[in-house]
């Protein structure tokens, strides 16, 4: 059994979302996500259009099971459907998933969370947006629900490098997150960066370089690490069929995971090591369909370097990162 403190589970050496969940509520929490109607401003023209290249038609929320329904509707939905798995799940935190869930005056952005954040059960929200869409008056109604909800805040940051950012067509720096995460800091908000594996023209020394930076940049309470998904109908597409893409191999997904999670500090919460991508849409590695047997080769090589979360510590100055 690992000496790792953030686990009740001897196979696993990192601070798992599951387990700060259930540390927090005493018990499985279901994540609910949601289609909150909102665009991106890297779509609309607010700051450029066509999108992130890796991003499809629906903005991350391929898995959304109604996403036309009303909110209401589809809060119920997506409960019935979880519920034939976990029966007894009686608490549930509202996910806003796809696109950019704060683009938009804070009056719609109210009356649209105020729809299903007081639906029976709900306990938390997590809110994915980006760090260029956070206005004051924003900020100052993610305080307010802070003190009423267990809440959290994702960042779409991606990546650390403006090459890679530009090459995504990102359209957002990375002072600019770095603002974005003090100004919710500012109001002890939870905060969890999403960073992805794979991206063009990044080599694995970068992508631990990205966990580095992003750790010693700016105060975050989680992280998301993505693998790149290639997804049918992407700019992405282009990139790859051209050769300024190659797709990871999962030896090499998992090392660097594996050393990522050495890098981080062990309170910090892993949200998610890997991501889902429907079937028919997925263009590859195709080896991610199979997650469960990604997650334990994980922890398998976590064993095998007798290993933990935080090991080096990138904010210990004890720590070596070898």
């Amino acid at each position: 059994m690992s000496d790792f403190d953030y686990t009740e589970d001897p196979n696993k050496r990192y601070h798992t979302w599951n387990y700060a969940l259930r540390q927090q509520f005493g018990g499985k929490i279901f994540k609910v996500p949601l289609d909150g109607g909102f665009d991106c401003p890297n779509r609309d023209g607010t700051v450029a259009k066509g999108g992130c290249t890796f991003c499809s038609v629906s903005g991350s929320g391929d898995m959304i099971v109604a996403p036309q329904d009303p909110l209401p509707i589809q809060f119920q939905k997506e409960v019935h459907m979880m519920h034939k798995k976990w029966p007894q799940v009686d608490q549930y935190i509202v996910y806003f998933q796809n696109f950019t869930n704060t683009h938009a005056p804070v009056e719609v952005i109210r009356h649209r969370f105020e729809q299903v954040v007081n639906e029976k059960g709900v306990v938390g929200i997590s809110i994915g947006t980006r760090p260029d869409c956070l206005p004051d008056d924003v900020v100052n109604y993610l305080a307010e629900l802070n003190q009423r909800f267990y809440l959290w805040v994702e960042l779409g940051l991606q990546t650390t490098y403006e090459t890679t950012s530009h090459t995504i067509n990102r359209a957002h720096n990375y002072q600019t997150y770095l603002e974005g995460v003090g100004k919710l800091r500012k109001h002890n908000i939870r905060v969890c960066t999403h960073l992805i594996n794979g991206l063009p023209g990044e080599s694995l020394e970068m992508m631990r370089e990205n966990v580095r930076r992003t750790i010693l940049d700016s105060d975050i309470q989680g992280i998301k690490l993505h693998l790149l998904h290639l997804m049918t109908n992407t700019r992405m597409l282009r990139d790859y069929h051209e050769g300024r893409l190659q797709l990871m191999t999962r030896e090499n997904y998992v090392n660097v995971i594996c050393d990522q999670l050495e890098m981080i500090p062990p309170e910090i919460v892993i949200h998610r090591l890997t991501g889902d991508a429907p079937t028919d849409a997925l263009v590859g590695p195709m080896w991610s369909l199979k997650k469960w047997e990604v997650l334990n080769a994980i922890d398998d090589e976590m064993k095998q370097r007798n290993s933990m979360q935080g090991i080096y510590n990138v904010r210990d100055t004890k720590g070596v990162l070898i």
